[in-house]
């Protein structure tokens, strides 16, 4: 089925109007300000919407997405939507949610040269070579699930690395980082079970020290 502007248009009409019928005070009220708890940072996949997938209406939800999911120390982008998140807003929770099936992530397996998305995905490269003897006997699918999960692992402790979650936590506030992934085949999340809430579960090279 070809969606058209016209039909995105009309869909987003009707969109607000069910909201407005169910609540007429919605979008005034929500247009003042936001107060999310959550900083999702995920893939710009199109079909791993973020608010639709953990059930939440606009406003709860802190967006920054990216190919792979990526949390890179020289992204102007990705570290300005976290300063934000966590200094402004003052997020209580940071997810970090790859997906199965990763276009990024397959592309960074395979030898193929893509342009500049090459550059990109580079540090997947590294990963997939790091921990290569995981890799052994694996099937072409089960290799790329498997560099799936240890990516968004990886972003997580990135995301902890820095020093805006860092002086959070030096500043005592509540803040964890947590790593997820979407199986796009069932619409589950799966929590990966790498849970960061304080800088004493780092590596101690990694710490600042204040």
């Amino acid at each position: 089925m070809h969606v058209t502007l016209s039909d995105l248009l009309n869909n987003n009409q009707y969109w607000a109007q069910s909201l407005t019928a169910r609540d007429p005070d919605y979008f005034p009220r929500l247009s003042k300000a936001q107060s999310p708890k959550y900083l999702w940072i995920g893939c710009s996949d199109s079909r791993v919407p973020a608010n639709e997938v953990v059930g939440v209406m606009p406003g709860e939800l802190f967006v920054h997405r990216n190919v792979a999911n990526m949390v890179v120390s020289t992204d102007m982008n990705l570290l300005s939507v976290l300063q934000f998140a966590v200094d402004v807003l003052r997020v209580e929770h940071i997810i970090v949610c790859g997906h199965y099936g990763c276009g990024g992530v397959k592309a960074a397996l395979s030898q193929q040269e893509y342009g500049l998305i090459d550059n990109w995905l580079r540090p997947l490269k590294g990963m997939r070579y790091q921990y290569r003897e995981a890799f052994e006997g694996l099937t072409d699918e089960e290799e790329l699930d498997l560099l799936c999960q240890i990516n968004v692992k990886r972003q997580v402790t990135n995301v902890c690395h820095t020093t805006i979650v860092q002086n959070a936590w030096y500043q005592g506030r509540q803040l964890s980082v947590h790593g997820w992934i979407y199986d796009m085949n069932s619409g589950l999340i799966e929590d990966l079970g790498v849970s960061i809430s304080n800088a004493q579960q780092l590596a101690s090279a990694f710490i600042y020290s204040h």
